[in-house]
């Protein structure tokens, strides 16, 4: 009898032969939402993210298991959604950390990250330093998030590179175009060289200068342009563009080891669907990034 219909899954890339044993990258879903403190909508982000990749023609999976672009249909497997403690920001830090060493690091897999709101990168961090001690955090964004405290949260989005700071992790920041004063006073008393203000991105040269031989990339997604990137709490002005940004990843990856990733901050608007396939290629670039870097 002729089959008239077929299983479309719901992970990234819409892989039909998953096997987490085969795997290299695990797609961590974090729909955490909780510090926001303009224009909410990032809990929203993961699932948006997953959907869009569905759609993308280098991820497409036949179902006879046919190799996608630039990777295996094996490479990459998408855990669940993660339901994070609500009691506290600090104990969904907590949780995270555990997540990810036990469900990731612990069977030797690259995580890649989808969020939520960019105080979900902290908690990556903390498990990843654990098992990397010579780790430094490449940060794609708009912002610095190096203040101390925001709204009486130590652990804001806005705080989250401060409390990589305070984990001793070395941080170079890409895109940089608003900063308070708070933020600027640190990176001075600390002789923070390492950010890196916009237009643009500096040579790569320049980037590699301090990052160590272990990188993690967090990407905030306000980091590019909102002619490109809308779908954002804080969409600044004078943002960086697509191939600008795909090909410093692409570069960076082949001279370092990338041992993690994330992509944060999306905020879908309805009826507007390019900004999410955009994170969703973004996403796509990531894990082949990370793959690329590992196999050199």
């Amino acid at each position: 009898m002729k089959k008239t219909y077929n299983l479309w899954p719901f992970n990234f890339g819409a892989v039909h032969r998953q096997d987490f044993s085969q795997s290299k990258v695990v797609v961590v879903q974090l729909p955490y939402e909780s510090t926001v403190s303009f224009n909410t909508g990032t809990g929203s982000g993961p699932h948006s993210i997953i959907n869009n990749s569905r759609y993308l023609d280098e991820m497409l999976d036949a179902v006879d298991g046919e190799n996608l672009v630039g990777m295996k249909s094996t490479d990459v497997y998408t855990l669940d959604d993660a339901e994070l403690s609500k009691n506290s920001v600090k104990e969904a830090m907590e949780g995270i950390e555990r997540l990810i060493r036990q469900e990731v690091l612990l069977h030797n897999k690259v995580p890649m990250v989808l969020g939520g709101e960019h105080s979900v990168t902290y908690g990556v961090i903390k498990a990843i330093k654990k098992k990397f001690k010579d780790i430094s955090v490449l940060q794609f964004d708009a912002h610095a998030d190096l203040i101390n405290e925001y709204e009486g949260s130590k652990y804001s989005h806005a705080c989250v590179m401060r409390r990589i700071h305070d984990l001793h992790v070395p941080i170079t920041s890409v895109g940089i175009r608003n900063i308070n004063q708070e933020a600027e006073n640190f990176i001075q008393k600390n002789n923070i060289r390492s950010v890196h203000y916009a237009p643009g991105i500096p040579p790569i040269e320049k980037i590699l200068k301090s990052l160590t031989k272990n990188v993690y990339i967090t990407f905030d997604l306000d980091a590019f342009d909102p002619s490109i990137m809308p779908s954002v709490g804080t969409a600044e002005p004078g943002g960086l563009g697509w191939y600008e940004t795909i090909n410093c990843i692409k570069e960076i990856s082949q001279h370092v080891h990338i041992v993690g990733a994330d992509v944060v901050e999306l905020k879908p608007i309805p009826g507007l669907d390019a900004p999410n396939f955009l994170a969703a290629k973004l996403t796509y670039h990531l894990i082949k990034s990370i793959i690329s870097s590992h196999e050199k």
